[in-house]
């Protein structure tokens, strides 16, 4: 049997031989778990990147964590939002004014 070895940063290889899908199964298994790993990795690395504004952190947070941002500027998880995005909770709060503040439509 062939062993596949992962780490971080490889993927996994390829391996078996025709006509055994146990292998394939596992080895497609095995990359979709990599490619998984990598998107969580990435999505991490954009909600904590200082480049990136407060509203690209803020959403890169809700994405990984298939959560909205609470309106209520007091809500205990903002904390932990602040804390996940390297914001201020002031600058949590800020964004969450943004968001709630009503839309000036253009004229066209």
């Amino acid at each position: 049997m062939n062993a596949m070895t992962l780490s971080p940063v490889t993927k996994p290889e390829r391996s078996g031989s025709p006509g055994n899908d146990l292998p394939d199964y596992r080895e497609r298994r095995a990359f979709e778990e990599f490619e998984r790993a990598e998107r969580r990795r990435a999505n991490l690395a954009q909600q904590s990147a200082t480049v990136n504004s407060a509203e690209l952190r803020i959403r890169a947070w809700e994405k990984a964590h298939q959560l909205r941002v609470p309106v209520d500027p007091l809500h205990p998880v903002l904390d932990a939002i602040a804390a996940a995005t390297r914001l201020t909770l002031a600058e949590v709060q800020e964004e969450q004014r943004r968001r709630s503040a009503p839309r000036i439509p253009v004229a066209v």
